[in-house]
């Protein structure tokens, strides 16, 4: 896959666990074009790994002379976050993947809901810059845990003026789901991206109103968790690749020289699919990909984020 080589042009503390990081191209050129709800992957050098993220891009899209992302920093998890608040800097250098949208804004919907949940402010944020382009309808229901944790509302409320809306946990207060998706003119799309729980609340709803599901977006990604060692076997290659784990199954195949193909490393998209010929224990999938039917029948597998426990999983690769 084609990277962009960057250097860090800046780095601002946004809360407690909150970084917000900008890029610029290396050979300073303007970096390729992008629209609101794209992300990039990051890779990063950890104790000797490669080591991919997948961050949403949440600078304006009508200027290319430098990306932003926003990185929430979590102490449980394997470490990415913890490399960017710690290890990067400005003039640091990294590089990225060209951006990909998986949460587009559908141009045909009358009117647009974003909801978003903490760090999942960061695709609205370029979608919102896109919105306020084009002159449309929408509205930003935006709920996070406590003033601390409420990141760039200074910068949501100059952007969208009277048509954002807070929700604060601590306060009790909580995004009515049923009420907000009742209320809306038809052709309108609803978008989400935060927690799981929110995730699912919000869909389980549109779906129990009646929504049509392509009218509804959601966005996730995961972080691959950490599990038991086992061993993957590759049927073109016949080449059987250990997994740590703490590393997943992606990555032990890249690190073993295999070009796997990837696009958001998030189990969000299903570019990393494999067919699952045969393995002596249970799938454990944690994307948000495949339906339910598709992870109960067993012979699919997101390689980036779901793993097995067993001592051996043969994939067709």
């Amino acid at each position: 896959m084609s990277v962009l080589n960057v250097t860090v042009a800046n780095v601002e503390q946004i809360t407690d666990v909150v970084k917000r990081f900008t890029f610029v191209q290396e050979n300073g050129e303007a970096l390729p074009k992008f629209s609101g709800g794209s992300h990039v992957v990051v890779s990063m050098n950890i104790n000797g790994r490669t080591h991919r993220n997948p961050y949403s891009l949440m600078s304006s899209p009508a200027n290319t002379e430098s990306y932003q992302i926003a990185v929430r920093r979590q102490d449980n998890s394997r470490g990415g976050s913890v490399f960017m608040h710690e290890q990067v800097k400005p003039g640091t250098k990294l590089t990225i993947t060209y951006p990909v949208n998986l949460f587009a804004i559908n141009r045909l919907g009358k009117k647009h809901i974003l909801v978003a949940g903490g760090i999942g402010i960061t695709p609205f944020m370029s979608q919102i810059a896109d919105l306020n382009r084009l002159g449309a309808d929408y509205e930003l229901h935006y709920a996070y845990r406590s003033a601390e944790h409420a990141a760039f509302r200074q910068e949501l409320e100059a952007l969208c003026g009277d048509r954002v809306h807070f929700y604060v946990e601590d306060d009790g207060s909580r995004i009515d789901f049923g009420d907000l998706l009742s209320h809306q003119p038809l052709g309108t799309h609803a978008y989400v991206c935060g927690p799981e729980p929110m995730v699912k609340l919000m869909l389980l709803t549109a779906k129990h109103l009646g929504w049509p599901s392509n009218h509804v977006h959601s966005e996730q990604f995961s972080a691959p968790p950490i599990g038991d060692e086992f061993t993957v076997i590759l049927t073109e290659s016949e080449k059987e690749i250990v997994v740590p784990g703490d590393m997943s199954m992606l990555e032990a195949m890249e690190e073993a020289g295999v070009d796997a193909p990837f696009l958001c490393r998030g189990g969000a998209c299903g570019r990393c699919e494999l067919e699952v010929v045969e393995t002596d224990g249970a799938l454990l999938h944690h994307d948000h990909y495949l339906s339910d039917a598709e992870k109960t029948a067993g012979n699919k597998i997101l390689p980036c984020v779901s793993r097995a426990k067993c001592t051996r999983l043969v994939v067709n690769l």
